[in-house]
């Protein structure tokens, strides 16, 4: 690269960093879609691994810590796919090329948000409703029973996948600004 060449990168990077037109400086803006995917992923792991377990520790019966429960997984759900959607977009925003790893990751971190709340947990709440009695009053051979077990399951994985998909894009998208 010739001196002009190299000076003339150097100002583009300059204008791109020091736009007046622009609220936020260029730094942080590559850093929003991280922060915002943290968040998340922090209120996921709260959920997932002390929430959840603690409504069944200390609730008198389980079907009201289910109740507990189930009124506040949607809230994650659907923060996750807002949460991956606005990243992306921030991504854009701030001009870097998401990596494979972050698209796959943030394809990840909506379509586990997406399925868990649209499919999954209506197909939990019809099962609850048409049972006879509380779930733990079946016997374990029961096949409502069973099958309430395996969508419970079923939507723990998809948490899961979103969670990774959620951290898998973090860490991409700061290896990306680390070599910029």
């Amino acid at each position: 690269m010739t001196a002009g060449a190299v000076a003339a990168a150097a100002a583009r990077r300059l204008r791109e960093r020091d736009d007046p037109g622009e609220r936020t400086p260029a730094p942080m803006r590559g850093a929003l879609s991280p922060i915002v995917l943290a968040i998340w992923l922090g209120a996921a792991l709260l959920m997932a691994t002390t929430v959840g377990q603690a409504a069944f520790a200390v609730l008198p019966t389980r079907q009201l810590a289910g109740a507990l429960v189930g009124r506040i997984l949607p809230v994650v759900f659907l923060s996750g796919i807002v949460a991956g959607v606005l990243a992306h977009l921030l991504s854009m925003r701030a001009g870097t090329r998401p990596t494979w790893g972050a698209r796959l990751g943030g394809v990840a971190l909506v379509g586990g948000c997406l399925v868990a709340q649209a499919i999954v947990a209506p197909k939990i709440e019809s099962l609850r409703a048409s049972l006879p009695a509380v779930i733990e009053a079946l016997p374990a051979t029961d096949p409502q029973r069973q099958a309430f077990g395996r969508l419970h399951g079923i939507s723990v994985a998809l948490l899961g996948v979103a969670m990774l998909g959620a951290a898998a894009t973090i860490v991409s998208s700061l290896r990306v600004q680390h070599r910029s």
